[in-house]
């Protein structure tokens, strides 16, 4: 029965994916959605837990990691390197939400290599999963039908010639080996969901989340609580967004400037082998986006065990004001493009995804410690957008932190690492940050991406980025979008299963899954917002900038046109844009018991 296929559309799928395609998790009271999850509904007043034993096992390191990332794993290999080299016994523990490592990783990928080079520096040796290099390379402006090249040269921020094409889900996987290689403890499928605290207000660890609840809040006789996992550092690096993170960035002031966030798309396609050109990158920016719009699209070859693969994908900026603005939409439209549509035709997608991804940039940085811990990787903001590469700057920024940290943890109980700031600010990567610091924001003028090229002409490629000026994003992401009067709606392309798909279908491929009995990790502050601000003012955008079907505003009852905001927490892919985009933040993504979200496959 497993292997029989079901027809929706133009598109087969399994019984696994179909029941992926029809399983949410809802929970309504009164024809109301409301949100039952501990993190916004104590449970102190609650009679139904009043006789639950919520004792908690602890256990003690020296380090603890949240995050089983590039930056996560690369910090822990950096400790224990260190460790060995000085004779010293140093517990590290990492804890990753992801049922195995690398199952939520999501990324382009082109990478450079200096943060393996620094880490690993034998890594060719070691048989890991960078093979592939970058051997030629175009970028264009992308019109309705055509398309004008771009001059490609090593002076461009974007110069990939050298680099490599990977699944970085893989390469994930290969450093966890290599981590627990050097006796790194790593629990995947163990969600990070609170912080805890000593006396002195100091980070002294976390907590993973309780599991066994029902969606209503209540008890199931399997409920366990989570674990204390104790620490003299802990090093956050929970990617972009990350939900303790941002807990952590608010209590101890460590914002300097506004983040700022774009959404990026991503689909794996075996292409027939008479297209396929491997190491061959190409970029675009300007259709289908608006001319004030910041984005644009990649496409990437690898050869990966005789597959002939193309990584295509789009990147919208999550700035944009109209709220009729659809990101995976927009994604689809590019698709039928003439040049890209020649590409995928005859070919087969073998997988989605969508991530959101930090565009700040070097004046967004937030101070990077505090006390009882740091951040690093991408929960800093070190992606460097000008480039589009996150992964190096991630892998460097745990490297400094790891050795920042590691002379400490015989002197103290609890560190503070402020050599890490020191360290990190003498860096090559602060150097190479703050010289691309200028090329995001200067694509938000009226000028939109014909005034950002010309900008990174004349002071990135020629000044090298020595202006002595700033620019900064202005307003949040959340605090851009406008109300639904001053827009029209916008006009997609339907799906033609093909080359162009529906959303359902998509998230299908993703191979997402969650308890569905478990209360909704996308919580709301207050339930009544989204019918009474969201849905009035912005004819309710979840709909629309979630890439993956969860928010839904469907009728309230049989007899009436009233609607009320549905959230199909099932089909979640943890790709964090509805906590940022959100225009009241109303909405607040926490973890989900352990093990729940995508499982990705070298994405």
């Amino acid at each position: 029965m497993s292997g029989s296929r079901f027809v929706i559309g133009n598109m087969k799928l399994t019984v696994p994916q179909l029941l992926q395609t029809s399983r949410i998790c809802r929970y309504v009271v009164n024809g109301k959605w409301t949100t039952t999850h501990y993190t916004q509904k104590p449970r102190e007043n609650d009679e139904r837990w009043k006789d639950v034993d919520m004792t908690r096992v602890s256990d003690e390191y020296d380090v603890v990691i949240v995050g089983g990332g590039p930056a996560g794993l690369s910090a822990a290999i950096r400790l224990k390197q260190l460790a060995a080299e000085h004779n010293k016994e140093v517990r590290v523990c990492l804890v990753e939400k992801a049922p195995e490592l690398g199952a939520h990783t999501f990324s382009g990928a082109v990478i450079q290599t200096d943060g393996l080079d620094r880490l690993i520096p034998d890594w060719k040796e070691q048989e890991s999963p960078v093979f592939q290099k970058v051997t030629s390379e175009k970028i264009y402006i992308m019109t309705a039908k055509g398309r004008i090249p771009v001059p490609v040269m090593p002076l461009l921020p974007i110069y990939n010639v050298g680099n490599y094409v990977v699944r970085l889900g893989h390469v994930v996987k290969w450093l966890g080996e290599k981590a627990e290689e050097l006796g790194v403890e790593i629990y995947p499928g163990y969600a990070a969901q609170e912080i805890l605290y000593d006396e002195n207000g100091a980070v002294k660890g976390i907590a993973t989340n309780d599991v066994g609840i029902n969606k209503d809040g209540s008890p199931k006789e399997s409920f366990e609580r989570g674990m204390e996992l104790l620490a003299k550092c802990t090093i956050f690096a929970e990617g972009c967004r990350g939900h303790l993170t941002k807990q952590i960035i608010k209590k101890f002031d460590l914002e300097t400037h506004p983040m700022s966030y774009g959404i990026g798309f991503k689909e794996l396609w075996e292409v027939e082998p008479s297209k396929h050109k491997p190491g061959y990158v190409e970029h675009t920016l300007g259709w289908p986006l608006m001319v004030g719009q910041y984005g644009g699209s990649f496409t990437y070859h690898i050869e990966d065990n005789g597959q002939p693969l193309v990584a295509i994908g789009h990147i919208s900026a999550l700035d944009y004001k109209n709220p009729y603005f659809n990101p995976f939409k927009t994604f689809q439209k590019f698709k039928t493009h003439p040049k890209v549509s020649e590409l995928l035709e005859g070919g087969t997608r073998i997988s989605y995804g969508a991530r959101a991804l930090n565009e700040g940039g070097f004046q967004t940085i937030p101070k990077l410690s505090f006390a009882g811990g740091c951040l690093v990787g991408c929960s800093a903001g070190t992606l460097n957008v000008a480039k589009l590469k996150g992964t190096h700057p991630a892998m460097l920024s745990a490297q400094i932190a790891a050795e920042s940290i590691f002379p400490e943890l015989e002197n103290s109980e609890r560190i503070t690492p402020e050599s890490y700031q020191k360290n990190f600010e003498s860096s090559a990567l602060y150097k190479e940050l703050k010289k691309s610091r200028n090329v995001r924001p200067s694509f938000n003028t009226k000028l939109g991406y014909y005034g950002g090229m010309l900008y990174t002409g004349l002071f990135y490629v020629f000044g090298r980025g020595i202006e002595p000026w700033t620019l900064n994003h202005g307003k949040k992401d959340n605090e851009k979008l406008e109300p639904k009067e001053n827009h029209k709606e916008i006009e997609y392309p339907k799906p033609d299963g093909k080359i162009t798909f529906d959303l359902l279908s998509s998230v299908a491929l993703t191979g997402t899954n969650h308890e569905e009995n478990q209360p909704s990790h996308l919580t709301l502050k207050n339930d009544d917002v989204p019918e009474d601000v969201n849905l009035k003012k912005f004819d309710g955008p979840e709909s629309r900038f979630c890439p993956a079907g969860v928010y839904e505003y469907v009728p309230r009852g049989e007899n009436t046109d009233e609607l009320r905001l549905q959230i199909n927490a099932q089909n979640c892919i943890h790709c964090k844009t509805c906590d940022i985009k959100d225009p009241t933040q109303n909405i607040n993504w926490v973890a989900p018991e352990g093990g729940g979200g995508p499982k990705y496959d070298g994405c």
